[in-house]
């Protein structure tokens, strides 16, 4: 970076030389070198933009993709439920000692759904 602003540095004196001419006033060193930062920090912004841009467009994909798998995980969800309910009613039907195997059941059930979310 420091060979590029040797020859912006130049380019400018230059440049700058030219339209002091015109202006009448020479422009000092401390101009010459806060135009070329200005013009460095502007780029630099720029590229900050562009970069917030991409990153902008990236998320946006990665939601519309997890926004895809909600009709799986509503029909997963669903399929779970029947489940429940499936060994809930044979739980009710079997006795004392199979309620309380039923309730370890449904214990698990709700640690399998707590990670999935």
């Amino acid at each position: 970076m420091s060979h590029n602003r040797s020859v912006s540095i130049s380019n400018n004196t230059t440049g700058g030389a030219a339209s002091a001419l015109a202006s009448g006033a020479e422009k000092t060193y401390f101009e010459q070198q806060r135009e070329i930062l200005v013009g460095e920090i502007a780029q630099s912004l720029e590229h900050v933009l562009q970069n917030m841009n991409k990153l902008n467009r990236s998320l946006e994909e990665v939601i519309a993709v997890g926004k895809e798998f909600s009709p799986v995980e509503a029909l997963w969800s669903q399929f779970e439920n029947v489940m429940a309910k499936d060994n809930g009613e044979e739980g009710e039907e079997g006795g004392g000692a199979e309620n309380g195997e039923g309730e370890t059941e449904g214990e698990g059930e709700t640690e399998v759904e707590g990670r999935g979310k």
